[in-house]
């Protein structure tokens, strides 16, 4: 302890390391209140650096040598100005084995507390004053390991032989390994380096148990704190940060805010960070336009000055310290800010010229008349550049309108009306443009660009036009031909053009009229009639057109109807045509009207009546009038034999003068019943059936006969091919008589190469070598050394057929083993479990004596040669 003052001491701690950033030593004043603030410097600040809280470290790695270090700390008192100063004086100290001893009777002792002693007969609890403290340990030490830490002890280690463990996370827990304890001594040690960034703090439990395993006292809790060194530098969340600010903006707006993180202690200086800007480029307008708080890491403008159109994006270079930012101790990392300078209105539209010019053809719409061209500072395509234009003068009907071009920002003067050129020649609009929004505040320029635009109208060949359109005119219907109607001609809108219109009929459906080609009038050519199919409600439509001798030349149409008056040229005619009546008067009677194609006045009411020649009309017939439209025809006499009749009747209009008609009827006398309905078959027959009726009797008998025919001839098709199906039926395929082939791809007579192998005994087809007897079949024949029969060749001469057949067959007689086969060709065994039993009802001729097969002789003559041989025959 170094005294400067009576009241202010300096004392100095032991040397702790030699390393770069390492705290050597501390000095601490203390006084009568304590409440100094002191600032301390060093006479080495190349080598040594004192922080505000006393800490010596060193600025630079250096070996300590036998040679004295000396240096000086200063002190001031931050309000009194008062000063101190205190030499420093560094050695290196040996190590000597006494020293090592002493250590390590120094290291400090952990007992166990003691426990309930009985007094009196009753348990009682010594009081407990002291809680064990915990274990600080720096991280990152480099030993030498095992380090011992602390001795734990139990007083009772006096009387007993104990053994000491310690458990938890690091010991016998994942970490495993990481701290262990001399079971006889208690000395707890570390066995590695630790790191505060994995674990900051250890928990382990100590016990104590004698040499049988009994716990002998209760286990106390030790916690080791791994003491934070500065061995992380910052890490920023994002390598590059991008932020922006709007140009134009104030002193003070905030940016964006860039974040580092690190690993050290965030409650200590080795985990406070303090953020600065490195550099800012460009450096225009001011090379510190920006400004970070050092804490936060919030960056904010510091200057005015900022302008799109001038510099677009600012680059930063931030760097973050830990160490509360101290430059000498502390670990610093980089990153970069990217700050774009969006875009505001603060520059209007601005048009290149002061007067467009356009021209546009008269009576033509959608056209482009004139290009608004206009330049903006602002960033292109965003509101603050598109323009908006409008029409403030010069177009009174709003003839015209501005379009956009959004890839262009130019104006497009559209004509949306038709221009007559003989009305106006020529416009001279005035136009303005603006963004779409608004100037931004403090802004000079004014919000608008106005100009002119001079448009000149183009006169064009124009299509002349009737009027009026249609022309309606009435006219009696009958007119002769040659009969002048009336003049259609048309106008040419073209004042300033000389030219010449002529006309031509264009449509006349029932080609009545004519017109001239040069004034126009229209003449008929022929009789024009109201009841013409041509003519609709009374009008008859006809269009012509004129045309003028214009370059191009152009023509225009027009309609004339002709509303047609009626007059009385038509007769009414009976309706209907045709009737029928029974031979007597009662119990019916015939209801007649007249159809006229003549409208009212011309037409009812209408006046009926019988002629008087022949008299046979009047004799056998009378009529009734019901009323102005209808009549009533009756049987005049008792009876009238069965037939057709001819019944004349005279009707009159009532026309001026009125026109009469006499009318045939046709009536149809047949027998009735007593409700007044034909009876008799001759009747339909004399009477006749209409056309429409007779032809549609017939396709119905037609269509008839065709499905009857269309039946008769698939019956036969199916009779053919059954009978087909049954010639390629071969004889020998009869179930009655042969045997079923259910397979035969055999080439006919020409596949004569047959393979003879295959009537070889199995055996030598597939030998019992190539099957492992762990996979043979149970129904499979079983596998016998004996007997051995001599084996046949692989392909005998066709010749020996018979001997080959009659080799085999007492091969297999003689074989015990085998099943009973009935045919050469073998396949398969199904074994004697078969619920269906054998499919072959034959056994070899060894047995032929135990069955009848006299019924083989009922099968054919193909199955002779077998019930020969297994019928009992001597052969």
């Amino acid at each position: 302890m170094f005294l400067l003052k009576s009241n202010v001491c300096i004392f100095t701690e032991k040397v702790r390391n030699q390393a770069e950033s390492y705290v050597f030593f501390s000095v601490k004043f203390s006084n009568c209140n304590g409440k100094r603030k002191v600032q301390y410097e060093s006479s080495e600040p190349a080598d040594f650096k004192v922080d505000e809280d006393g800490m010596v470290y060193a600025v630079r790695s250096f070996p300590l040598s036998s040679e004295h270090a000396k240096f000086l700390i200063y002190a001031q008192d931050k309000e009194t100005q008062e000063k101190w100063q205190v030499a420093v004086k560094l050695s290196l100290k040996p190590t000597l084995p006494e020293d090592s001893v002493k250590e390590s009777q120094e290291i400090e002792e952990i007992v166990f507390p003691r426990q309930v002693t009985k007094h009196n007969g009753h348990l009682q609890r010594q009081k407990r004053d002291w809680v064990i403290p915990p274990i600080n340990l720096p991280e990152n030490s480099r030993g030498p390991f095992p380090q011992e830490l602390v001795r734990i002890r139990s007083d009772r280690d006096k009387n007993l032989s104990l053994r000491y463990s310690v458990t938890g996370p690091g010991a016998d827990q994942p970490p495993t390994g990481i701290f262990i304890i001399n079971p006889i001594s208690g000395q707890l040690s570390v066995t590695k380096p630790l790191d505060r960034e994995l674990i900051a703090r250890f928990h382990l439990r100590a016990h104590a148990v004698d040499i049988n395993g009994n716990q002998v006292e209760n286990p106390i809790d030790i916690v080791i704190n791994v003491i934070d060194m500065n061995d992380n530098r910052p890490e920023f969340l994002h390598q590059v940060w991008n932020g922006t600010v709007p140009e134009g903006s104030k002193p003070g707006t905030y940016v964006m805010t860039v974040t580092a993180i690190d690993a050290d202690d965030p409650n200590a200086l080795n985990g406070m960070l303090r953020y600065r800007i490195l550099s800012q480029a460009p450096s225009t307008p001011s090379p510190n336009m920006f400004t970070i708080n050092n804490e936060t890491g919030d960056i904010i403008t510091v200057a005015a000055g900022l302008d799109r159109e001038k510099v677009q994006q600012y680059t930063l270079i931030i760097q973050a310290t830990d160490m509360e930012g101290n430059p000498t101790y502390g670990l610093s990392n980089t990153a970069t800010a990217v700050i774009t300078v969006t875009d505001v209105n603060d520059n209007p539209p601005e048009f290149t010229a002061m007067t467009f010019y356009g021209e546009v053809p008269e009576n033509r719409v959608d056209v482009i008349v004139a290009n608004l061209t206009v330049t903006d500072k602002d960033q292109p395509h965003t509101p603050a550049w598109n323009a908006a234009y409008r029409i403030s003068g010069g177009d009174p009907t709003g003839r015209f309108a501005i379009q956009t071009d959004p890839n262009s920002n130019d104006g497009l003067v559209t004509v949306v009306k038709p221009i007559d050129f003989e009305t106006n020649r020529m416009f001279v609009l005035t136009v303005a443009a603006e963004n779409q929004v608004p100037l931004a505040k403090g802004i000079q320029h004014p919000p608008q660009s106005t100009a002119t635009v001079s448009v000149t109208v183009i006169d064009v060949n124009e299509n002349p036009y009737f009027a009026p359109n249609p022309k309606i005119i009435r006219q009696e219907e009958g007119l002769h031909a040659g009969t002048m109607l009336t003049t259609f001609t048309a106008q040419d809108p073209d004042r300033y053009m000389q030219q010449n219109i002529r006309y031509t009929k264009l449509s006349d459906p029932a080609n009545w009229l004519k017109i001239d080609p040069v004034n126009g009038q229209i003449t008929t050519i022929a009789v024009l009639d109201r009841e013409s199919p041509n003519v609709k409600n009374n009008i008859y439509n006809a269009t012509f057109l004129a045309s003028d001798n214009g370059i191009p030349p152009m023509s225009g149409t027009g309609t004339l109807q002709i509303y047609l008056l009626d007059i009385n040229d038509n007769a009414p005619q009976v309706l209907p045509q045709e009737a029928e009546t029974c031979e007597t008067p009662d119990p019916n009677s015939i209801n007649i009207t007249a159809l006229d194609y003549d409208i009212d006045p011309n037409a009812g009411p209408f006046a009926f009546d019988l002629p008087l020649s022949p008299a046979t009309i009047k004799r056998n017939w009378t009529i009734t009038r019901l009323n102005g439209d209808f009549a009533q025809l009756n049987l005049k006499i008792k009876f009238l034999e069965a037939g057709i009749y001819e019944v004349p009747i005279i009707i009159t209009d009532s026309g001026n003068p009125p026109k009469s008609n006499i009318s045939i009827l046709r009536v149809k006398v047949c027998q009735c019943d007593s409700n007044g309905d034909c009876t008799d078959v001759d009747r339909i027959v004399g009477a006749g059936l209409g056309t429409g009726a007779i032809i549609a009797i017939l396709l119905c008998i037609i269509i008839l006969l065709i499905l009857v025919l269309m039946f008769v001839v698939w019956m036969k098709r199916r009779d053919k091919e059954r009978q087909a199906k049954q010639l390629l039926i071969d004889p020998e395929d009869d179930v009655r008589d042969n045997i079923l082939k259910y397979d035969e791809e055999g080439g006919g007579e020409e596949d004569q190469d047959y393979d003879l192998s295959q009537l070889q005994q199995p055996d030598t087809v597939e030998p019992d070598a190539i099957k492992p007897v762990g996979i043979r079949r149970l129904d499979e024949r079983p596998i016998h050394a004996e007997p051995q029969y001599p084996v046949r060749s692989a392909a005998p001469h066709p010749g020996d057929i018979g001997d080959f057949i009659n080799e085999g067959l007492k091969a297999a007689d003689n074989d015990p083993t085998a099943p009973p086969y009935d045919s050469l060709l073998v396949f398969d065994y199904e074994g004697s479990g078969s619920t269906a039993g054998s499919l072959s009802s034959l056994n070899s001729s060894s047995s032929g004596g135990e069955q009848d097969y006299d019924y083989l002789n009922d099968w054919g003559p193909r199955f002779k040669k077998l019930a020969d041989m297994y019928g009992g025959g001597d052969e």
